[in-house]
């Protein structure tokens, strides 16, 4: 019988199977996806790997606290003994590490205890055989530790000796074929401006071009606004719009701002994600598609055409067309996939001439953050020894009750896009060590504090910048060169990260602490050939992607500054569409117009 796939909040993927009384005589297994179970119970779905792994995955991030069991239902088409596997991995192997979980079916748990092999790498692991005596059958995750053990899917087979590919492609055949989505996307309209990541300087991208009057698609991969200013990665706002030569740019990112509360405060309410999706919502010009992440790009020539997003709970895939489109995902996904020429990395000092650039070009970026917090409470609380978790001692441990900007792991160790897993889960492992060692060895101080959140989501700083016709320097913002499209104020120090001294001494080669030296400037204006890209014709940049040099990039990177691109981006598209004009037209022949509304 062939496959069906049934799609509701309680029924999930199953696959239609021929039987017999004991061993069910199918070709095809049956197939679950963690991030789409239906009560999700006290897991989090983790999407920062998809663009490794393909998938989302479900995590039981509980700091130290077991959490509630995920739960789902799948309806079998026949009873009888199914081989069960089960795609997960020791995230923290030293030598086995603390995720550890178990897989329950109608109520009975399987033997083994997942999380736990030594083995760092996502892999299928054998479950052993179920006997099936429902056909519709509950499905659990049992967390048993809440240290951020993770489950990718579930595979029922009655082939007592399949086992399930590894490798990405055919593991992405497998799941097409298995979950039947479609090769044919679901439509997700036609627009002017199709923006990709509703970070700061996407949405305040998204929202100008719609009061110009375009049509707007915002695709966002998390399920709230902000980016790193929202309640996920809690980074307060920095950069000036009070000095900006254009007094008109400002006034969205100044309707998102919520206040400062800070880096990493315990009240993730005060980042205000309610009021930037009412902003967004009041939008009539503007759809918002949160929780899709963008993978694909299809282009003719050298314009796009469209991109298509994957939901990240159901697999499910949309695509979207338009005229133009505009690049705010800070790794520069869409100029990657569409083939952008991009720079990652540090140039050397000979090719950029720049007093800051590094000796040689390498790989260094600077890093990602996962913030941290605790809050006092009335009684004294324990947290467990973490001997998998980074090392401290009373010669080296940080002695805080809540994590700043220093917490920052890369460096050039780390590939800050392909490795954003390992980087995170260097970020636990130091979060929670640290937190072990302050808990049991300073009772006097901590006894009373508990941690109330830890980011599980990255906070990312650098990666992909996509190169425009204009390359920003460190000259052009020390000298406050003025470019005649010269458009976004920008007032942030050149502020460039690099591993903190006794850090290194500690951890060598696996730093998470960092340091800074901030080289302070005038307000400069960031030009307008920086937002665009210079061989993708209808390409738009906001935000930490745009084209600088690594060492300008220290400046320009800080998110009311990215805000402000992005409002540049919804004003140029503007006159790009009323023209039917490139980026680049907008420039060479349209300029006037475009200064001309930045400064009304």
């Amino acid at each position: 019988m062939k496959s069906v796939l049934v799609s509701s909040k309680t029924w999930w993927r199953v696959i239609a199977l021929c039987c017999s009384s004991m061993w069910v005589h199918a070709q095809e297994p049956v197939l679950v996806e963690t991030e789409s179970f239906a009560n999700r119970g006290g897991w989090v779905i983790d999407q920062q790997s998809f663009v490794t792994m393909g998938s989302s995955y479900l995590m039981a991030h509980g700091m130290g606290r077991p959490v509630k069991d995920a739960v789902t239902s799948v309806s079998f088409p026949a009873k009888g003994k199914y081989h069960v596997w089960v795609r997960t991995k020791d995230w923290a192997p030293f030598p086995k590490g603390p995720g550890k979980f178990r897989v329950v079916v109608n109520d009975i748990p399987l033997t083994p205890i997942f999380g736990e092999s030594g083995n760092d790498e996502w892999k299928w692991y054998d479950g052993g055989v179920v006997n099936i005596t429902n056909v519709n059958t509950k499905i659990a995750l049992q967390d048993l530790t809440g240290f951020n053990g993770r489950c990718d899917a579930l595979l029922f087979t009655t082939a007592q000796k399949y086992t399930p590919p590894n490798d990405k492609p055919a593991l992405s055949a497998l799941r097409r074929k298995l979950l039947h989505t479609s090769e044919q996307p679901a439509d997700g309209g036609k627009y002017d401006l199709v923006v990709v990541g509703g970070g700061i300087a996407g949405t305040c991208a998204a929202i100008s071009a719609s009061r110009m009057g375009l049509k707007v698609a915002l695709i966002q991969d998390r399920p709230v606004l902000g980016g790193n200013n929202s309640s996920e990665v809690r980074v307060h706002l920095r950069g000036e719009i009070d000095k900006n030569y254009y007094p008109k740019l400002g006034r969205i990112v100044r309707e998102m701002d919520n206040g400062d509360p800070g880096n990493g405060n315990p009240d993730g309410e005060e980042y205000g994600d309610g009021r930037k999706a009412a902003i967004v919502k009041a939008e009539k010009n503007l759809k918002v598609f949160l929780n899709t992440y963008v993978y694909k790009v299809e282009k003719e020539n050298d314009r796009i055409i469209a991109v298509t997003g994957r939901d990240i709970a159901t697999s499910q895939d949309t695509r979207f067309t338009g005229t133009y489109f505009s690049d705010c995902t800070g790794d520069g996904t869409i100029g990657y996939l569409a083939g952008a020429d991009f720079r990652m990395g540090r140039e050397s000092k000979a090719e950029t001439h720049e007093s800051l650039a590094a000796e040689k070009p390498d790989s260094f970026t600077l890093g990602t953050s996962n913030l941290w917090a605790a809050v006092p409470v009335d009684k004294p609380t324990t947290f467990p020894a973490t001997p998998w978790a980074l090392p401290f001692s009373d010669e080296y441990h940080i002695d805080a009750t809540k994590a700043d900007w220093e917490w920052e792991t890369g460096f050039g160790n780390f590939n800050t896009i392909t490795d954003a897993e390992k980087i995170r889960d260097h970020n636990l492992r130091a979060v929670y060590g640290n937190w072990s060692y302050l808990k049991n060895n300073k009772p006097e101080k901590y006894a009373k504090q508990e941690l109330a959140w830890v980011a599980y989501i990255g906070g990312k700083r650098e990666s992909r910048r996509i190169m425009g016709d204009l390359v920003l320097t460190q000259m052009d913002i020390q000298e406050g060169k003025h470019y005649p499209d010269g458009a976004v104020t920008a007032t942030w120090t050149i502020d460039l990260h690099f591993p903190d001294s006794l850090n290194h001494k500690y951890f060598e080669g696996q730093e998470f602490f960092a340091g800074t030296r901030h080289i302070r400037v005038a307000p400069y204006t960031i030009p307008y050939r920086c937002l665009y890209s210079r061989n993708i014709s209808n390409l738009f940049m906001a935000g930490r992607n745009i084209s600088t040099t690594h060492v300008a990039f220290g400046s320009t990177r800080v998110m009311r500054t990215c805000g402000m691109m992005g409002e540049v981006v919804g004003f140029a598209a503007s006159v790009a569409q009323k023209y039917h004009s490139s980026p680049r037209e907008v420039y060479s022949a349209h300029l006037s117009e475009l200064m001309q509304l930045l400064q009304e």
